[in-house]
């Protein structure tokens, strides 16, 4: 009896042993792709690491040419994992062997989804399959065509090392971040994918012209055209959005994240500079906007400035959209509030019916300047984040002495 006994509690052991999941990731690089239109795959590599022995606390480092964003929000069960974006709403759901992870990268308030499949042990974003002589650094003009025909204009910047291909796109509405890709043979090919954007570039290419398709995840598509132009430049930042005639105020009433409303004529913003800052959570390029304003407000306090911002959420509820802003205030450490102007949608047309003294809401971001009497002095459309590396810059230069000649007055 005790011997049948043994071979039943051997066997029970054999088959537990056989049915165990797999613990977790293994630690190192990983080579991830995301499917996009025409059965095209978006690439891009991170790292996993174990953060703490003893508990499962894991960390990915995502990496697009020089960002590194880390995501920690990570759990495992089984041989699911769910992996949650750091600011922004999205996040990856699947299974995970120790060398492989397959699932889906989700947005619920878009309902929209990407398959994603990731491999251990690949530091790999493109894999070149024919050696180039082209060298594409520079400026390039660009036009993108989207389905519908209607037509916008960018500015590629690149910058090339041997066959490893970075740069943007700069628009009038923001730059497409940090891309990082390859020139294999005569095409070029770039990625990104930040925890928002999933982005692929992919192009004919000779010395002077490009010609390719621009993937925005599984639902967008549009073709573009480039030529070699130093001298090209975007319209200026501070011309496109303006009050309209008949207004010579800019206000707002909305609820911050304590359900209160704050409007622009209260108290707390009478007698101050103060900056509007038109967002979204979900935005990318606010996020890179939301960082430096955060960064400046740290290296120069000043109780004669006020910061706001006015966030346009396409989370479907209030209760949703508030959980996004609290994320972000909490993330990025953010002083100022943050007010809940509108959700359900990020249409820049219903934008517009909220805010209708502006000629036109072109772009999240957008920042509103009003000095001391409540005058509007200036309105920059856009952002050129850090990707854009020398606008960068100098939009930090212009943005402190415009703020200097506006606490001076």
């Amino acid at each position: 009896m005790y011997f049948k006994l043994s071979l039943l509690s051997l066997f029970c052991l054999l088959i537990s042993c056989s049915e165990k999941k797999p613990t977790e990731p293994i630690a190192g690089t990983w080579r991830a792709e995301m499917e996009v239109m025409d059965n095209q795959m978006l690439p891009f590599n991170f790292t996993w690491e174990k953060v703490n022995a003893s508990k499962s606390d894991f960390k990915i480092t995502v990496f697009n040419s020089d960002e590194r964003f880390v995501i920690d929000d990570i759990s495992l069960k089984n041989d699911s994992i769910y992996i949650r974006m750091p600011v922004f709403e999205g996040y990856i759901a699947g299974t995970f062997t120790p060398s492989e992870i397959r699932g889906q990268f989700i947005k619920e308030s878009l309902e929209k989804s990407v398959p994603f499949v990731a491999k251990y042990d690949n530091n790999q974003r493109f894999i070149n399959t024919n050696t180039s002589s082209l060298d594409l650094s520079g400026i390039w003009k660009t036009k993108f065509t989207e389905e519908n025909g209607e037509t916008y204009m960018a500015k590629g910047t690149f910058y090339q090392e041997k066959g490893k291909l970075t740069g943007t796109f700069r628009t009038t509405t923001g730059d497409y971040r940090y891309l990082e890709g390859t020139v294999d043979g005569d095409s070029l090919k770039l990625s990104t994918f930040d925890g928002a954007h999933v982005f692929l570039f992919l192009a004919k290419a000779n010395d002077s012209t490009l010609s390719g398709n621009f993937y925005s995840g599984n639902h967008y598509k549009a073709t573009f055209e480039a030529t070699r132009d130093d001298a090209y430049e975007l319209p200026d930042a501070s011309s496109l959005t303006y009050l309209k005639e008949g207004y010579d105020k800019f206000d707002f009433s909305f609820p911050d994240s304590n359900d209160e409303l704050i409007s622009l004529s209260d108290a707390q913003f009478e007698n101050k500079v103060v900056l509007v800052q038109i967002m979204g959570t979900w935005c990318p390029n606010c996020l890179d906007e939301t960082n430096y304003y955060v960064e400046y407000l740290k290296e120069n306090p000043n109780q004669d400035l006020k910061f706001v911002a006015l966030a346009f959420e396409y989370a479907r509820t209030k209760e949703k959209a508030m959980q996004g802003i609290n994320r972000l205030k909490d993330r990025v450490g953010v002083p100022y509030p943050i007010l809940l102007a509108q959700i359900g949608t990020s249409s820049k047309t219903k934008a517009n019916e909220k805010l209708p003294m502006l000629n036109q809401v072109l772009s999240y971001p957008t920042t509103i300047y009003i000095d001391k009497k409540g005058v509007v002095r200036k309105i920059h459309t856009g952002f050129n984040g850090p990707a854009t590396r020398e606008k960068y810059e100098e939009f930090k230069e212009e943005f402190k002495e415009t703020l200097a000649t506006l606490l001076a007055e």
